[in-house]
């Protein structure tokens, strides 16, 4: 069943890419919904209690230890659909966004979407180190080809700084995966295969550098300070469809990978780590925080949040408890649907508008308030409203913060409070105030771009109130995880009162 998840979309993009260019955008929507049924399916396969499950494991090059293994998690289950579901609605969002005289763009960039959403399942489905390293790598093809070839005018220098930051940070990892080769061919049997990795006897010095390569990597990715500088130039330039691929898809393979691989197979290193990325996530929490606010590019500042939201995320992670692991991953869920809300939603305002200045903007309220009124429910839940589904994990990425330190916490805080004035701020520059003459008139939502923000809408709301789905699926992995690594919970605990001795006293 994974296989047919991740080839479906590869052999779609490839269909879209020889197809006539007026079929291109119907059969790519096919395709992904094809794709997201297939998801939904692999998930009532799944049962929560039963660790990794659906696997398929095939020798691929045996002298070295690798297969072509696939395997889901509840981890991996949530990311894959995540993924399944959001490709579908920024086809529908971005209908015309790669509009040209002849159809050829809407083709090339229906095609890329769908071969990004092929190999961004392989990463989550990766049971094999190797096989994850080089579809980890393959990721940055379609996505370099959807900044450079679609989006503003400054798309190309984007994307190349966009492809400089991750190869980088690919050669780096790549290091580490050699140097997991080498430790176990000493130990036996060469294997990439992360149940066999995971039973390893890595001596410290070695499992601090290892760690450290593939820790380096996944903060290239997800971004964290202070590797993050190309995020905002890449959502600022990208087409906003692109940059929900982006940051809510592409970018959560860096904070899966700190879970899945840094604490999976380098646990002692990782607990070693910990007050230097704890330290990194708060910096990450309050400066992308702070720089958001003097943004007056809408894509860009919505970019620069993601920058706080993503210290949040390697807050919880590295925290190492289970209230932190969880509400990380539920925020990895809860800010893709959130910020592909607002990406998308700041993508009709350009339309409208003209220009993704919040300067040049205001009085659509009045003209366009379905679109206004959904723009502000997405900026509430980015910062994490109550009753909209990112409060959940940010509650809990706060809580295991003060079990770390209260220092930790109370530095965490302070972005929730700049959260409230970037969100609050960009709405009433960017949609309220005298209505222009320009604008009066403008047509609010219509049925289609209705159609690809309602479902995001509705898991806001559903997961604000109702987050029990996600953490069946959540909480079993983070035990696991947390057991592997060697870390228990100090339960509370609550004093025994001696009823007997009670009542002899009269009382």
């Amino acid at each position: 069943m994974l296989s047919t998840l991740i080839w479906l979309p590869l052999a779609g993009a490839i269909a879209v890419a020889v197809a006539p260019k007026t079929l291109s955008r119907i059969l790519g929507l096919g395709i992904a919904a094809a794709t997201l049924v297939v998801g939904v399916v692999a998930a009532f396969r799944y049962d929560v209690d039963k660790g990794m499950q659906l696997t398929e494991t095939h020798t691929w090059i045996e002298a070295f230890g690798v297969h072509y293994a696939l395997g889901l998690d509840g981890l991996g289950l949530l990311m894959v659909l995540l993924t399944v579901a959001l490709v579908p609605l920024v086809l529908v969002a971005e209908w015309h966004s790669a509009d040209d005289a002849d159809g050829g763009g809407a083709r090339a960039y229906v095609a890329w979407v769908l071969a990004l959403e092929a190999l961004s399942l392989a990463v989550f489905c990766a049971t094999d180190v190797f096989l994850f390293y080089v579809v980890f790598e393959a990721t940055l093809i379609p996505a370099y080809f959807l900044v450079g070839g679609f989006g503003r005018g400054g798309r190309s220098d984007a994307a190349l700084k966009f492809l400089m930051f991750q190869l980088a940070g690919g050669l780096i990892l790549l290091a580490s995966v050699i140097g997991l080769y080498v430790v176990s061919a000493e130990q036996g049997t060469p294997s990439y295969l992360l149940s066999d990795l995971a039973q390893l006897d890595i001596n410290t010095d070695a499992g601090r550098w290892l760690f450290l390569g593939f820790f380096i990597a996944f903060a290239i990715k997800a971004p964290l300070f202070p590797v993050h500088t190309w995020l905002a130039d890449t959502t600022e330039n990208a087409t906003p469809g692109t940059s929900v691929l982006l940051v809510c898809v592409l970018d959560k393979i860096g904070t899966f990978g700190m879970l899945r691989f840094c604490l999976g197979i380098f646990p002692e290193a990782s607990q070693w780590a910990t007050p230097v990325v704890v330290t990194l996530a708060l910096i990450s929490i309050v400066y992308g925080a702070l720089i958001a606010i003097g943004q007056d590019d809408v894509l860009r500042l919505i970019g620069l949040t993601s920058l706080s939201h993503f210290g949040f995320i390697t807050l919880g992670i590295f925290a190492m408890s289970s209230q932190g692991s969880t509400g990380a991953i539920l925020y990895m869920v809860n800010h893709g649907v959130g910020t592909a809300a607002l990406f998308l939603i700041a993508g009709y305002v350009y339309r409208r508008r003209g220009t993704t200045l919040i300067s040049e903007m205001g009085g659509l309220e009045k003209a366009t308030p379905v679109l206004a009124g959904l723009f502000l429910v997405a900026g509430l839940a980015t910062l994490g409203l109550p009753g909209l589904s990112s409060f959940v994990s940010e509650f809990l990425v706060l809580v295991s913060a003060f079990d770390y330190a209260w220092y930790v916490g109370a530095v965490a805080v302070t972005g929730i409070v700049l959260a409230a004035i970037y969100v609050l701020w960009m709405y009433q520059r960017a949609m309220t105030g005298p209505t222009p003459p320009e604008v009066e008139g403008t047509e609010d939502l219509d049925a289609r771009e209705l159609g690809a923000i309602a479902p995001l809408m509705v898991a806001l709301v559903l997961f604000g109130f109702f987050p029990g789905p996600l953490l069946d699926v959540a909480n079993p992995f983070t035990d696991g995880l947390l057991a592997h690594v060697g870390v228990v919970d100090n339960a509370p605990v609550v004093p025994l009162v001696d009823t007997t001795v009670e009542s002899e006293g009269g009382h």
